[in-house]
């Protein structure tokens, strides 16, 4: 299978900034590793978080049980078919967006596939350009909340397109991790984030590490925030994780 055109997928992932499309957050269902792989790889690059299913029954599971702006579901899988996975996530009331992959590309076949359950219906082979701008119309009718460009909480600012955080007017410089990471706790302001959340959203992990690596992280981001400052804003809530809030 070889569905993408790689030159096309690397100039649009090089010259893509990631504050274009959000933190968009997509769940790829396709059995072919290597097909797989790279997909996941350009959307990344893309500023997209991707996860991957390679069956049917994996991608159900996944698509049920977590939230995705998208779903990109190749239509022949192992132990359950793309339409069976479709049709199995509306009955479960599951209106997640859902774009179709699939070498069957016949008038009838994408009819099959939109009455089935899905939103989109690309056919194999296709350009990675179109099927990134396709995913980001269907995330943008999702109406997930990546429409603020800048997020504040008290004199705190994050631009998400510039990438440039002030408190009090004046530059902080972050890293990328550490932007990552103030950007998800802003989006999330007054509410518990939790270790777990952290690890999801900021380290596209899906397992726990057994490192202290948000803690260190975590430590940076306040200590380059809050310093020269006389009230905190990032609070840890023992026992449950962390929550960024101005109580001035």
């Amino acid at each position: 299978m070889t569905p993408l055109q790689q030159d096309d997928a690397l100039s649009l992932a090089q010259t893509q900034p990631a504050g274009n499309v959000g933190r968009m957050k997509i769940l790829i269902i396709e059995d072919d590793l290597e097909a797989a792989a790279y997909l996941t790889k350009a959307f990344r690059e893309a500023g997209i978080i991707a996860d991957h299913a390679s069956d049917g029954e994996s991608g159900l599971f996944m698509g049920s049980e977590n939230s995705y702006d998208v779903i990109v579901i190749d239509r022949m899988l192992p132990r359950r078919d793309g339409l069976s996975v479709i049709s199995e996530l509306r009955r479960k009331g599951v209106h997640t967006p859902l774009l179709i992959l699939s070498a069957l590309g016949q008038v009838d076949d994408r009819v099959t596939g939109l009455r089935a359950g899905g939103d989109d219906y690309l056919p194999k082979p296709y350009a990675f350009s179109e099927l990134l701008a396709r995913v980001e119309v269907l995330g943008r009718r999702k109406g997930t909340p990546e429409q603020d460009v800048v997020y504040r909480v008290g004199d705190l600012e994050l631009d998400r397109l510039s990438h440039e955080v002030r408190r009090g007017g004046k530059e902080i410089p972050l890293q990328p991790r550490e932007f990552r990471l103030l950007e998800y706790l802003m989006k999330n302001a007054g509410q518990v984030v939790t270790r777990t959340m952290l690890l999801e959203h900021v380290w596209d992990y899906h397992f726990d590490p057994q490192t202290n690596v948000i803690d260190v992280h975590v430590s940076r981001l306040r200590s380059k925030i809050e310093k020269d400052f006389s009230r905190p804003l990032l609070k840890t809530i023992r026992g449950a994780g962390y929550m960024i809030k101005d109580e001035g």
